[in-house]
């Protein structure tokens, strides 16, 4: 080995994955340096962007991964590298601003567009399509919380999945829906009739041997005054007319 592999004081490879896979291949012992730095991120943009053959697409990955890494490091000199990397290696923003959103939405393809196994347009394509989906769920789950949040909550707490929640809901919704339904028909069945009773001699003339189920008695009376009295309060909470 010429150069030793690079790692930094976590034991993670800043550099050299190359000849620690050739190392592995021929059965030879690998050697180690530690980095010791203050910037590794800065570190990995210098070493990589020095190697031959490397595309667009991987330097502009490597510079976003190495700025993203580096951001919370004390300033240094290699820092500085890395926020000119655009006017340095002729990289575009357009394409540093892919590479970002490749790490922000489809991290697990950083190291195959470093590589070179995977294009960055492919991997921005991905990231795209995981981004809108991303997006799409936090809208999903925000409208669930503003009409149920009770199911957004068990969404959140990994309970649910968004898609059964809003099942859920939905079924919550039609069940609702049919109790309505019933509720409106059995009161516009029972009210208006009673209403029209009133002031004349309907009551008078209401004989217990006529009465096609159980025969109406004052304690019904009373269950029915006190069921309209309740009907009356919520006409009032709902203002209804």
């Amino acid at each position: 080995m010429i150069h030793p592999i690079v790692l930094d004081p976590q034991g993670r490879l800043l550099d050299g994955r190359g000849r620690l896979k050739a190392c592995e291949i021929a059965s030879v012992e690998p050697a180690f340096v530690t980095y010791e730095g203050r910037d590794p991120g800065g570190y990995v943009l210098s070493v990589n962007l020095r190697r031959r053959n490397i595309t667009k697409g991987q330097a502009a990955m490597i510079s976003a991964k190495a700025r993203s890494e580096s951001e919370h490091q004390p300033c240094s000199d290699s820092e500085h590298t890395t926020r000119s990397v655009s006017e340095q290696t002729g990289i575009s923003l357009g394409r540093i601003s892919q590479s970002n959103t490749v790490l922000q939405h489809a991290a697990d393809l950083v190291e195959a567009v470093i590589s070179g196994a995977m294009g960055l347009d492919e991997a921005y394509a991905i990231a795209r399509e995981n981004k809108a989906k991303a997006n799409s769920a936090e809208v999903q789950l925000a409208r669930l919380r503003e009409e149920d949040p009770a199911l957004a909550d068990r969404v959140v707490e990994g309970d649910l999945t968004l898609a059964g929640a809003w099942a859920e809901r939905t079924e919550r919704v039609e069940e609702d829906k049919r109790q309505r339904r019933v509720a409106t028909r059995l009161l516009d069945e029972v009210v208006p009739p009673l209403a029209q009773a009133r002031g004349t001699r309907t009551f008078s003339r209401y004989d217990p041997a006529f009465a096609s189920g159980t025969p109406i008695t004052r304690e019904t009376i009373a269950h029915a005054m006190t069921a309209l009295a309740e009907m009356d309060q919520v006409w009032q909470e709902r203002d209804l007319l």
